[in-house]
């Protein structure tokens, strides 16, 4: 790190002020919610795996948003989890470095993700005759591929950024993690570099996508409108309205945590919401797109039946 030495080894990861109880309620709470989001999405990419009736581009990206969310409760959640339980709530430099990257990372690849999605309900709605040409599988892999490199580049420029600082107290991070925004407080030098890029990180993987889906939805609605009989718009909204509620909670929460202003009342509520967007977003997609779609349900009965079925036969 040259001459701008980090003379802050470890942090302390300051959580919730609770009382024991208060935590330990949290604590059992919480790992039910993180155990659920872990066999969700899992279960989610298991039917995409096993059944070949999930296999087109729609559920190829389904199964990549179910990696990241397992990735990204899976970065934060644990070492939540601990503190709550342990009076150590100590981070050292290194390992909170890598939490802030993989945060990073993981929530940046979602939002391209998102986007890719979005354009694959456009073109499935508005150029169904031309769907398997646009969207061959060598498309899809280009853009899951595009997704996943944008982000942790992203993220390194970030790490990178962060790492260039030096941290020479206080040593408390005021959040429930290593958070970017948190982390940048404990700096002793100016941020500002670290400011402007967090901003245009904003500009590209937030407000840009944005912008496009709404382009994409708005074409669709039109192509929507555009169907005469019922059962078409009632198929058409359904193949929409699982990934709408996914975008919707998802950016509405990055947007009010990374573009509101800063205020020390606003503190408590960012860690409430980040909380969100760490455990109950992951939590939330499978079960959107499980109770709302159904070919997913579709599958699950499947495996059911084929588990059922395996079972009567070794029976017999």
């Amino acid at each position: 790190m040259g001459s701008n030495q980090s003379w802050v080894t470890e942090f302390t990861l300051v959580g919730f002020q609770l009382s024991a109880q208060m935590e330990m309620f949290l604590f059992c709470i919480f790992s039910l919610f993180y155990i659920f989001s872990l066999l969700a999405n899992g279960a989610i990419l298991g039917l995409i795996c096993l059944d070949l009736r999930l296999h087109t581009p729609m559920y190829f990206f389904l199964s990549h948003l179910a990696i990241i969310d397992i990735s990204y409760a899976s970065n934060n959640v644990p070492k939540m989890l601990a503190n709550l339980v342990s009076q150590n709530r100590t981070i050292t430099f290194v390992p909170c470095i890598l939490q802030t990257f993989l945060y990073l990372a993981f929530a940046a690849t979602e939002c391209l993700i998102l986007v890719v999605m979005s354009y694959d309900r456009f073109v499935t709605i508005c150029h169904p005759l031309h769907y398997t040409v646009i969207m061959s599988w060598r498309v899809c892999m280009v853009l899951a591929a595009t997704s996943w490199s944008c982000g942790f580049i992203l993220a390194l420029v970030h790490a990178i950024l962060l790492l260039r600082l030096a941290f020479c107290g206080p040593q408390k991070v005021n959040h429930l993690f290593c958070e970017i925004l948190s982390v940048l407080k404990l700096a002793c030098v100016d941020t500002w570099i670290n400011q402007v890029i967090i901003l245009a990180s904003c500009m590209f993987v937030l407000i840009g996508p944005l912008c496009l889906m709404l382009v994409s939805y708005t074409r669709i609605l039109w192509a929507i409108l555009k169907i005469q009989s019922r059962e078409g718009h009632v198929k058409a909204f359904s193949t929409c309205s699982s990934h709408l509620c996914v975008v919707g909670l998802f950016f509405g929460i990055a947007m009010v945590v990374y573009m509101v202003p800063d205020s020390s009342q606003w503190e408590e509520q960012e860690k409430a919401l980040s909380l969100f967007h760490s455990l109950f977003n992951p939590m939330l997609n499978p079960l959107i797109y499980s109770l709302r779609n159904a070919q997913v349900k579709g599958a699950l009965c499947r495996a059911l039946q084929r588990r059922s079925m395996q079972g009567y036969m070794q029976c017999c």
